[in-house]
């Protein structure tokens, strides 16, 4: 099997063959992506488990994966001590080759899912493999970290901080009705996934209507921040961001310190569409090509003394 992905660039790519192929193309437009392809037999990561394993492929900025899980495979048994969350906190989107696993969200809700069968499973699950056939899917999305060991409990770590929610959304919901803004919700929910796992963040929990999610860079921080404001835009509403660099604590299903509600207040301050960001993180992010305007000083409760704080100034590309 080969996954195949691309558009407009001046060359084609294979990643197992990686010979590049002039061809031609429009001379006023700017290459963005390449045109790509890598055979499922190469993965570039394997992460193995009890009674299971995931591949991954890269391909460009994109991550693909291909789960294979045993009969007797459970992700609360075989992934949780992992992951250090009670539930898989991961979105995934993909389709069955062969077997059947059930899922079981927070909520009571539960699927099964076979071959030949296209799926999405949302954060908040356990599931199991039924029956005596392996489990196996190509997954697009929750894939880049999956599996993978997290800082433990208790332990601090330096995250750059990402909060965001959407703007007047009480009065949207009423305006809307309780069935319209579920479906907003959700649509603005898949958006935000999106450019997470695009720019490698990993999503802490939902506000509601918005994210809390950590990233090991503050330029990918703000350039997420940026695309989940643009998204929602096309979704006819209005996201606001904060972001902060600092020290959290990583305990099961969340985080806490005092950076992740500096972060909050900073995201307090936005306006409708805007990104900001704290002192701390837009001094890491000099020698960036990013441009901010400063939004001056700003008593934050939790430290001492006013702070600056800075936009992200418009234009700037996700």
């Amino acid at each position: 099997m080969i996954l195949a992905t691309g558009g407009w660039q001046d060359r084609m790519v294979d990643c197992h063959n990686p010979t590049t192929v002039p061809h031609q193309r429009p001379e006023e437009y700017t290459p963005m992506v390449r045109l790509l392809r890598k055979r499922l037999d190469h993965p570039d990561e394997v992460r193995s488990f009890p009674h299971g394993r995931v591949e991954i492929f890269e391909i460009g900025d994109n991550i693909v994966g291909r789960t294979l899980y045993e009969p007797g495979w459970r992700w609360s048994a075989d992934v949780r001590p992992i992951a250090g969350t009670d539930l898989c906190m991961y979105h995934h989107l993909g389709y069955c080759l062969t077997g059947v696993l059930h899922v079981v969200l927070e909520d009571g809700t539960s699927l099964e899912i076979g071959p030949e069968e296209a799926f999405e499973i949302p954060p908040g699950h356990d599931a199991w493999v039924v029956g005596g056939e392996p489990w196996i899917t190509v997954d697009f999305a929750g894939m880049r970290s999956f599996a993978r060991p997290v800082a433990g409990s208790g332990e601090r770590i330096l995250s750059t901080i990402l909060f965001t929610d959407i703007v007047d959304s009480t009065a949207t919901a009423i305006q809307l009705g309780d069935a319209a803004w579920a479906e907003l919700l959700a649509r603005h929910n898949e958006r935000g996934r999106f450019e997470l796992d695009r720019f490698r963040g990993r999503e802490i929990d939902t506000t509601g209507d918005g994210f809390l999610a950590l990233f090991d860079s503050s330029e990918r921080a703000v350039r997420c921040a940026a695309g989940m404001c643009e998204a929602a835009r096309g979704l006819g509403i209005e996201v606001r961001a904060g972001i902060h660099t600092g020290e959290v604590e990583m305990v099961p299903g969340n985080v806490r310190g005092v950076a992740v509600h500096l972060a909050a207040r900073v995201m307090a301050l936005a306006g409708p569409g805007e990104v900001l960001v704290s002192w701390t993180t837009h001094d890491l992010l000099a020698g960036s090509d990013l441009a901010f305007d400063d939004r001056g000083l700003h008593e934050l409760k939790g430290v001492a003394g006013a702070r600056l704080v800075y936009a992200l100034a418009t234009g700037q590309e996700a």
